[in-house]
């Protein structure tokens, strides 16, 4: 198991790193086009939808995504309204805590095209969100990815060192809320660390919220940004458990799918964007 996850997150970083860096957004939008596609194929597995219909769901994301910057004007050009960030935002919000409060049992009663096709948004939306963190520099977005992965890597060693209260006992057992405050305070720290080391004015996210809202502005939004990837990290979780299945998929060898990967990024990225450009 250890050796497939290696080798497969060896594989992603080989064809991720050359893409981020890539003068053009034609590598990286081609590339993670086919990742939400994926995507896209998974949500419609879990949501019990049937086997062509589930695939449809992929290919038509993938070609949704295509369609918001043709091929040949330039993809990634991404051209939206900050407003539609902050209702992107209100939906993970106030649907996440829906889903969290009716649970598996409740979430599986939802109409499967209702959920399917909420999901379906998100996803695409958080694409969106993703090409336009692009277009920002790659400082932006690889501090909005290094804001979820250090609150997920600290709350992984933080549960398993301090965790005594569960998060979320029927949808994620794992997690518990020293793990999530843990976390947290990992993120914080790195803001202020990169607050503190960069050059002024600088274009990563910790800066910008920094430079907008002020210290104490910076750590609310990192504690409203941090509480964003759990509720993606859950909600995944959550529609998992109601297929009952342990993986999104096995697309990626020692990892499970690509929802089990980027669960906690959907929400993120589209709440950057609003707390930076409204």
């Amino acid at each position: 198991m250890l050796r497939e996850r290696v080798i497969t997150a060896l594989v992603l970083l080989a064809l991720l790193i050359p893409a981020v860096m890539a003068r053009s957004p034609l590598p990286f939008a081609l590339l993670t086009i086919v990742l939400i596609a994926a995507a896209g194929w998974e949500w419609g597995r879990l949501c019990a939808l049937p086997k062509w219909a589930a695939i449809a769901s992929g290919v038509v994301l993938g070609l949704a995504c295509l369609g918001i910057a043709p091929l040949g004007a330039g993809i990634g050009q991404v051209a939206i309204p900050a407003e539609v960030w902050g209702g992107v935002t209100a939906l993970w919000v106030l649907g996440g805590a829906l889903a969290l409060r009716v649970g598996p049992e409740g979430f599986r009663k939802v109409d499967r095209v209702l959920r399917f096709v909420l999901g379906w948004i998100l996803i695409y939306a958080a694409w969106a969100a993703l090409m336009a963190s692009w277009e920002r520099g790659l400082a932006y977005l690889a501090t909005v990815c290094a804001l979820v992965w250090a609150a997920d890597i600290f709350a992984y060693f933080g549960g398993r060192a301090l965790g005594r209260r569960k998060l979320a006992p029927t949808i994620s057992p794992g997690k518990s809320w020293e793990g999530a405050f843990s976390g947290l305070v990992s993120v914080i720290v790195l803001a202020l660390v990169v607050v503190a080391v960069t050059v002024h004015p600088h274009g990563n996210l910790f800066w910008l919220l920094r430079d907008r809202l002020g210290l104490a502005g910076l750590v609310v939004a990192l504690i409203a940004l941090v509480a964003l990837a759990v509720v993606g990290d859950l909600v995944e979780s959550l529609a998992k458990r109601a297929a009952g299945v342990k993986d999104s998929s096995q697309l990626l060898p020692g990892h499970g799918g690509v929802l089990d990967r980027i669960d906690a990024l959907l929400p993120v990225f589209p709440a950057a964007l609003a707390l930076v450009t409204l």
